[in-house]
């Protein structure tokens, strides 16, 4: 019967809907005198009570327990920048993977920011995270011990590592050897390292191969261009200021794509022909690199597959417990070679 009926017999009792919901399922919780009040109502009014609709609802709410146990759990991305389209392709990556297991995926910034940082853990623990795949800033081992202990979170980290946790990265120094390698061969002696200030680890191990690849083929050493962050903005800022360095450099292997677009754009607006008069190689193979003002060349990262594997690594712990074994698993990139080199 439809709910205003089971209103229509409330009124008429003087009681409420709930009551009249009692009389038809557990009178014995209703006094006598009521139960005859609104017996009397449904029969006035003729209700006569949908059994089928009763069992759905009944079936509803025996359906939401069982779903409710155990419950899904929610895993915690905090990655350093989601204005990054390689961070926001690695944690898509990571929560497709999550999402096929059955899990939800929380998606955080640390911007950077150690306290930022510190605050995003703070909420994963508060709201029951069943773990944490995180770029870290400043978390360190003892950092995760605590993380551990507290709150039993699982932690995998991307783009770092430590024996006593598992871990998901590219090998950015063999990243930063074929960029170098790759402009050497086409016969650039005077290589640019462009990244930002302070260095991120990775960005770090990507000048780091570069440097040595250069030393390793005895034709000088890379010159290292710091700029005030790794954006297109900064990108553009490093165009003038590479073309006023001396001895001025042929070729420029830049942290990131995002530092390399901007830097191709404004290279192109000044008037610089790429990549006849400054070849540049990107790195990570972002979807905005082949659609910049000269398609980008790059060492592409498996942006998804790095997020996959940090899923599956802390759904792996997760379900093991203690008797997991710690995994470190290291990626290989690859050059894509485009038009800017």
């Amino acid at each position: 019967m439809a709910q205003s009926s089971i209103r229509e017999v409330a009124r008429r009792a003087g009681v409420s809907v709930g009551t009249v919901s009692n009389v038809l399922n557990r009178p014995d919780l209703v006094a006598e005198a009521t139960r005859d009040r609104v017996r009397a109502a449904i029969q006035e009014l003729g209700f006569v009570r949908n059994e089928s609709a009763r069992r759905l609802r009944q079936g509803r709410r025996r359906s939401d327990r069982r779903a409710a146990t155990p419950r899904p759990r929610a895993f915690g991305i905090v990655v350093e920048d989601l204005t990054n389209p390689y961070a926001t392709d690695v944690a898509r990556g990571a929560e497709l993977a999550l999402y096929d297991a059955g899990h939800d995926a929380l998606w955080l910034s640390s911007d950077h920011s150690p306290e930022k940082e510190r605050r995003s853990l703070d909420m994963l623990a508060e709201h029951d995270a069943a773990g944490v795949l995180i770029t870290p800033v400043a978390l360190g081992a003892a950092g995760i011990e605590r993380l551990r202990a507290s709150s039993g979170m699982v932690v995998v980290l991307i783009d770092q590592s430590s024996p006593d946790v598992c871990s998901v990265q590219v090998d950015h120094v063999a990243g930063g050897d074929i960029a170098a390698a790759h402009l050497m061969a086409l016969g650039h002696e005077r290589i640019a390292f462009v990244t930002g200030a302070p260095a991120p680890a990775a960005c770090a191990e990507r000048g780091e191969g570069a440097a040595r690849t250069l030393a390793k083929a005895g034709i000088g050493e890379l010159m290292t261009l710091m700029q005030d962050g790794l954006s297109p903005t900064a990108g553009q800022a490093a165009a003038q200021r590479l073309l006023e360095m001396r001895p001025r450099p042929t070729g420029a292997f830049c942290a990131n794509d995002l530092l390399a677009i901007g830097l191709v754009n404004e290279l192109v607006r000044l008037g610089v022909r790429v990549p006849d008069d400054l070849a540049v190689v990107g790195y990570d193979d972002i979807e905005l690199a082949s659609s910049s003002a000269v398609p980008l060349t790059t060492v592409r990262q498996p942006r998804l597959a790095v997020g996959e594997e940090a899923a599956e690594l802390a759904l792996a712990e997760f379900a093991e417990g203690e008797s997991h074994l710690h995994r470190q698993v290291i990626l290989t990139p690859e050059l894509i070679v485009r038009e800017s080199a």
